[in-house]
């Protein structure tokens, strides 16, 4: 039977705020008292190239146990300055292979780990205070689960491994412990990808396989990914209610029917301030990362945007941006067009009594 060694990386995402000044963040950090908060050793490689550089900070935490797992006595803490929160739990593992699809089950939507997730971010939070902008520290979160194994040993090479274990590694990302079907089975495992003969990278929705003696670059990948998907439903979510506050001043006309200016000022300022914060964060998220002189981690990060489908999320936030600016700008023109209305009621008003007024002025009295 394999046997394996490694660590289990669990992640957590969250949008805090519109967003969160680094600078001033770590400048607090380095200060703090209330709470051993260290800046993480792990360097960014110089072909990760941040716009700007995150912030990477360690918590010590006390360690949670499971049925199947004892997690690390710390934490690590990502701060992006668009607003986002990534933290990571570490859960190391040793033994034999099969035993992940019992540690997969139990961590899948794991309630406990969730609710300790959000309490350190919340303690990151209140040490940082001013530094977020516009906090909003909602309900939306997106979790995953990678597990790494840096050491494998007593069965098939990395080769075989798919073909001889495929059910096994299918069941463990899928954290489903009954038989799957052969259909299923192709479906977890279509998403691999590789670079040497001793490494293997199995990505799937809601966790990752990963058969790597050094998968520091590609965890940091996974978990930017995470937060990008975060991102692009906090986006797609807020872009949903700002298209319903747009629709309800557009469906004003009606009971604004006599009013001289339509819409107000105020109700089209209100729209051109939705677009212009989703369209900012928009692009922060999009343009945040950019992947210079690694080829095989440009193709590993296209794999894992495939199965995040984040092009769809991309498509689906362009469209509804595109659908606020055309509001935006019948508002605009709706209001342009009324107030020219106005005016010239005022001149042709003017004119009239250009012409009335001398012969009232003009008329004798009795």
């Amino acid at each position: 039977m394999m046997n394996g060694r490694g660590h289990c990386s669990v992640f957590f995402a969250y949008d805090v705020g519109q967003a969160i000044d680094l600078d001033a963040a770590e400048r607090v950090v380095k200060v703090a008292t209330a709470r051993e908060l260290l800046r993480h050793r792990r360097r960014n490689p110089p072909w990760f190239q941040y716009r700007p550089p995150p912030l990477r900070l360690t918590l010590s935490a006390r360690p949670i146990e499971g049925l199947t797992f004892r997690s690390e006595p710390s934490v690590d803490v990502v701060l992006y300055d668009f607003g986002a929160v990534s933290l990571e739990f570490t859960i190391p593992l040793a033994g034999k292979l099969d035993e992940l699809l019992p540690l997969s089950v139990e961590l899948d939507e794991n309630v406990r780990l969730e609710q300790e997730a959000r309490l350190h971010v919340q303690e990151v939070l209140d040490v940082i205070g001013l530094a977020v902008h516009r906090p909003h520290f909602g309900d939306t979160t997106e979790s995953y689960v990678a597990m790494v194994v840096t050491e494998l040993t007593g069965g098939p090479g990395i080769d075989r491994l798919v073909v001889e274990h495929g059910p096994l590694l299918a069941g463990i990302l899928r954290a489903e412990r009954a038989p799957l079907s052969r259909q299923e089975v192709d479906d977890a495992l279509a998403c691999a990808v590789s670079f040497g003969l001793d490494d293997l990278a199995l990505i799937d929705w809601n966790g990752a396989l990963l058969f790597d003696p050094d998968p520091s670059d590609t965890l940091s990948l996974l978990e930017f990914a995470n937060v990008q998907l975060l991102e692009m439903r906090h986006l797609d979510n807020t872009l949903d209610d700002s298209l319903e506050r747009a629709w309800r001043i557009l469906s004003r006309r009606r009971q604004m029917r006599f009013h001289p200016f339509g819409t107000s000022d105020a109700d089209v300022r209100q729209v051109a301030l939705l677009q212009a914060d989703t369209a900012i964060l928009f692009e922060s998220v999009t343009n945040a990362l950019k992947l210079l002189g690694d080829a095989f981690l440009a193709r590993f990060y296209e794999a894992v945007a495939q199965r995040f489908h984040l092009a769809e999320w991309h498509r689906s936030v362009t469209r509804k941006l595109q659908v606020l600016e055309d509001v935006y700008g019948k508002l605009a023109d709706r209001n342009a067009s009324l107030r020219m209305e106005v005016l010239e009621w005022i001149i042709i008003v003017l004119i009239a009594v250009s012409i009335v007024l001398p012969f009232v002025v003009a008329a004798p009295k009795s």
